[in-house]
C-alpha cells in the first residue's frame, strides 16, 4: 500500500472513532458495537506503530494510554488558577450580594444584575490549553501559579475532546473537574483486597492523575466537566454564554447549572439540589455562585486568593450513625500516635465508611468515648470522615471507658507527652518499626529526594531483610542486595540502585527536608537552607539564632537542636556526606557574568515581568534570592507606592529598597 493510503486510511480511522467517541461518551448513544469500534481502534494502533511518522499526537489511541512519565515538568500558569472564599450560611450569602450589588453601583454599572449558580464537583481541578484546535498541554492546580504537566494522563479522559472542529480561538484555556464516578470507584475497589482499598473517589482522582503510566491511568476511567474558558479575545460577553460555547465545541458540560436574576432565586436553587445532588453518579459539595457579565466580573475584580465576583457555598457534611467496633493505634514516621476508629460500615456521601480518626488522647476524653458506642460519623468537607459524637442513651451497660494507650503498639516502648502538646509520642526513633519505614518513606518521596526506582513495599521487604534500618543504608545497597528482594530482576536492580545514585543531584534544601527533623516542613527547610547556607553551620547553630530565622520559632528551632543533638542522627548526616549527598547551597556556574558579587535580593509584591523570570536573571547575575528577611539581605525589591509590612520593616533593618525598574538597571548595567 502506496504511503499517502496508509495516511489516508489513518486519518479516516481517526475520524472515524472521534465520531464514535462524541456519541457514546457526549450524547450516551452508540452506531455500532464495542467489538466493531474495538477493531476501528485496533487497526489504527496496528498502522501506528508500523507507521510512526504520520502517527497524530491527539490520535484517539491516546485514549488507552501508554506513555511513561518519569517526571512531571512544573509548568507556569498563563492565568492563575484562584480558589473560591467559602460560606455555610445563607446570612453571608445575602451578604455577598450586597457587596456585588454595592461595587458595581460604585463603578457605574449597576445595570440588571444576574447570576449562573453551579453545581460545586468534588474533584481535582484541570487547566486544558487548545492551540489551533488541538489540546496542547493539560495541568493541575498545584499551588495556584504553577502546576503539573498531565497531558499523557489528561488524554485517557474520554470525554476530553483531543481535537476541536468549527471556528475557534487560536489559543484558549478551559478549566474544570475531574472526577471519578461512584460506579468506577466501587469496581475499582472490589479489585483490591480489604487493607488495599482506597479512601474516597477525589483522593483516588488526584493519585490516579499523578501515575506514571497513561496506560494504567486509562484504566481508571476518569471523566471530566468543564465550567470555565480563559483567553484573548473571545467570543463571548456572559459565563452563559462561555458555557454554551464550549459545549457547541464539544466540552462536557455538566447542563444542571441555571442563571439567575435575584439572591431568593440562589437560595432556591441551592434547596433544590441539597438532595437531588445525592442521585447525581458523582460527588458534590456545594454550589459556586458567579456574577454572569464578564464586564461586571472585570470590574469586580479579585482579592489576593479569590475573586470578588464569585463565591462556593458549602453543604452540612452529611450524617451517620453506626457502632464503634474498636480502637486500634497508627505509630507515625515522628512516632506520633493516632487512635483510629473501627466502625461497622455506614454509607455516607457516596462512600461506605469503616474508619475515622480519632485524632489524640483529647478527644477520646472529649467524646467521653465508651466501647460498643453508637456513634455519630460525618464527613468534614465531605471527605476525611469524623466522629462528632456519641449516643450516651444507648450505651451499653457496664460499657468500659476507651483508655489510651500506655505503650507503642509496635515496639512496646512507653509512650511520652510533651507538656502543651496533645499527641503521645513513641521515643523509639530508631528502633520503632513504623517510624524508621515513614523516615525512608518521607525521604525517598518526590518532594524530598526523589526516589522513584523505590516504593513502600520494597522498603518493607529492604527493612524485614535487615539490608535498611535508616535513610543512609540506602547508598550502600548493590544490584545483589536488590537481587534478593522478591519480584526483582536485572533491569529493575539495575534501575533500583540508579535511582538511588541519581537522588545525589538533589539540591540541599530537599536533602534538608528529606531528613524528617519534626516540623521541618519544605518551607521552613527552605528558609534554613537560605540563612545557614550550608549543613555544618545549621548543625550547630545556637537556638537563639535559629529563633531568629523567619518563620522558625521556639518550638521548630529547639526540634532542630534536639535532631542535632541525638549522636545517632549525626552519624546519619556524616553517612550522607560521605555517601555524596549535597549539605551546602551550591553556587550557580555564571562563567565571566558576576557583576551582582553575591548580593541577595527579596522580591514582594506584583510585577510586570514574571516573578520566576527576574529571579532567574538575578541568580544567572550572580545574586541571590531570598524568600524572606534575614540580617544577610540585601535589597527588598517593591514596586508598592504605599508602606508594606515588608517595606517597613526593611527600613527598619537598614535593608536597601529597589523598585522593579531599578532592579532593572542594576541587572543592565
Amino acid at each position: 500500500m502506496a504511503t499517502t493510503e496508509i495516511k489516508k486510511e489513518m486519518d479516516s480511522l481517526a475520524k472515524v472513532i472521534n465520531h464514535h467517541n462524541h456519541l457514546y461518551y457526549q450524547e450516551d448513544r452508540s452506531e455500532i458495537s464495542d467489538q466493531e469500534f474495538d477493531q476501528l481502534l485496533n487497526r489504527l494502533i496496528g498502522l501506528e506503530k508500523d507507521y510512526p511518522e504520520f502517527a497524530d499526537p491527539n490520535s484517539p489511541t491516546q485514549r488507552v494510554g501508554g506513555t511513561v512519565t518519569k517526571n512531571f515538568e512544573n509548568v507556569v500558569h498563563k492565568y492563575r488558577m484562584l480558589s473560591l472564599g467559602n460560606t455555610y450560611s445563607e446570612e453571608d450569602l445575602r451578604e455577598f450580594d450586597q457587596r456585588v450589588r454595592k461595587g458595581l453601583e460604585g463603578e457605574g454599572i449597576a445595570e440588571e444584575l444576574e447570576y449562573i449558580c453551579e453545581l460545586k464537583f468534588d474533584g481535582v481541578a484541570i487547566s486544558l490549553t487548545y492551540r489551533n484546535g488541538q489540546l496542547a498541554l493539560a495541568t493541575t492546580r498545584g499551588d495556584g501559579t504553577r502546576g503539573d504537566n498531565i497531558t499523557a494522563n489528561a488524554k485517557t479522559i474520554r470525554t476530553l475532546p483531543l481535537q476541536l472542529q468549527g471556528q475557534l480561538p487560536e489559543e484558549f484555556e478551559v478549566r474544570g473537574e475531574v472526577f471519578m464516578s461512584h460506579k468506577e470507584f466501587e469496581r475499582l475497589n472490589a479489585t483490591l483486597a480489604e487493607g488495599d482499598k482506597y479512601a474516597n473517589p477525589r483522593n483516588t482522582t488526584s493519585g490516579s492523575l499523578k501515575l506514571q503510566d497513561s496506560a494504567l491511568v486509562a484504566k481508571r476511567k476518569l471523566d471530566c466537566y468543564l465550567y470555565a474558558v480563559l483567553g484573548e479575545n473571545l467570543p463571548f460577553t456572559t459565563h452563559e454564554e462561555a458555557l454554551e460555547t464550549i459545549k457547541s465545541w464539544g466540552f462536557n458540560v455538566s447542563q444542571t447549572y441555571r442563571k439567575c436574576t435575584t439572591i431568593e432565586q440562589v437560595l432556591t436553587y441551592i434547596a433544590e439540589w441539597e438532595e437531588k445532588r445525592k442521585s447525581l453518579p458523582l460527588e458534590t459539595d456545594g454550589i459556586v455562585i458567579k456574577v454572569n457579565s464578564y464586564k461586571q466580573q472585570q470590574a469586580l475584580g479579585y482579592t489576593a486568593k479569590s475573586p470578588r465576583w464569585a463565591i462556593a457555598y458549602k453543604y452540612q457534611a452529611e450524617v451517620g450513625i453506626t457502632r464503634l467496633s474498636s480502637v486500634t493505634y497508627q505509630v507515625g514516621r515522628t512516632g506520633s500516635i493516632t487512635p483510629v476508629a473501627n466502625l461497622e460500615p455506614v454509607a455516607l456521601a457516596g462512600t461506605t465508611v469503616r474508619r475515622a480518626s480519632l485524632h489524640n488522647a483529647n478527644e477520646i476524653e472529649r467524646l467521653d468515648l465508651h466501647q460498643s458506642d453508637m456513634v455519630t460519623v460525618e464527613k468534614g468537607g465531605e471527605i476525611i470522615p469524623k466522629i462528632t459524637g456519641v449516643l450516651t442513651e444507648e450505651r451499653q451497660e457496664a460499657a468500659e471507658a476507651i483508655q489510651f494507650i500506655e505503650e507503642c503498639p509496635e515496639c512496646k516502648t512507653t509512650l511520652i507527652r510533651v507538656e502543651g502538646e496533645a499527641n503521645h509520642y513513641c521515643p523509639n526513633t530508631t528502633g520503632c518499626p513504623p517510624q524508621i519505614k515513614g523516615k525512608i518513606e518521607h525521604f525517598i518521596q518526590r518532594k524530598a529526594m526523589n526516589i522513584d526506582s523505590l516504593g513502600e513495599r520494597t522498603i518493607d521487604q529492604l527493612f524485614q531483610r535487615g539490608l535498611v534500618k535508616n535513610v543512609a543504608d540506602l547508598f550502600d545497597l548493590t544490584i545483589e542486595d536488590a537481587l534478593s528482594l522478591e519480584g526483582f530482576k536485572e533491569k529493575s536492580a539495575q534501575k533500583m540502585v540508579e535511582g538511588i545514585k541519581q537522588s545525589l543531584a538533589t539540591p540541599f534544601e530537599q536533602v534538608l527536608f528529606a531528613l524528617g527533623i519534626r516540623y521541618v516542613g519544605q518551607t521552613v527547610a527552605v528558609k534554613l537552607a537560605e540563612h545557614f547556607e550550608q549543613m555544618e553551620t545549621l548543625r550547630y547553630a545556637p537556638l537563639e539564632e535559629l529563633e531568629a530565622v523567619p518563620d522558625v520559632g521556639k518550638q521548630i528551632a529547639k526540634s532542630v537542636v534536639d535532631y542535632f543533638n541525638d549522636e545517632k542522627n549525626t552519624q546519619i548526616v556524616e553517612r550522607l556526606e560521605q555517601a555524596g549527598l549535597k549539605m551546602k547551597i551550591e553556587a550557580v556556574d555564571l562563567g565571566d557574568n558576576d557583576q551582582l558579587g553575591g548580593k541577595s535580593f527579596c522580591l514582594s509584591g506584583k510585577f510586570s515581568t514574571k516573578k520566576s523570570i527576574l529571579e532567574g536573571r538575578i541568580k544567572a547575575s550572580g545574586g541571590k534570592v531570598m524568600s524572606s528577611f534575614s540580617k544577610k539581605l540585601d535589597y527588598l525589591v517593591s514596586n508598592s507606592e504605599k508602606e508594606t509590612t515588608k517595606t517597613k520593616k526593611a527600613k527598619e533593618m537598614g535593608i536597601a529598597i529597589l523598585s522593579e525598574v531599578q532592579l532593572e538597571q542594576m541587572l543592565e548595567n
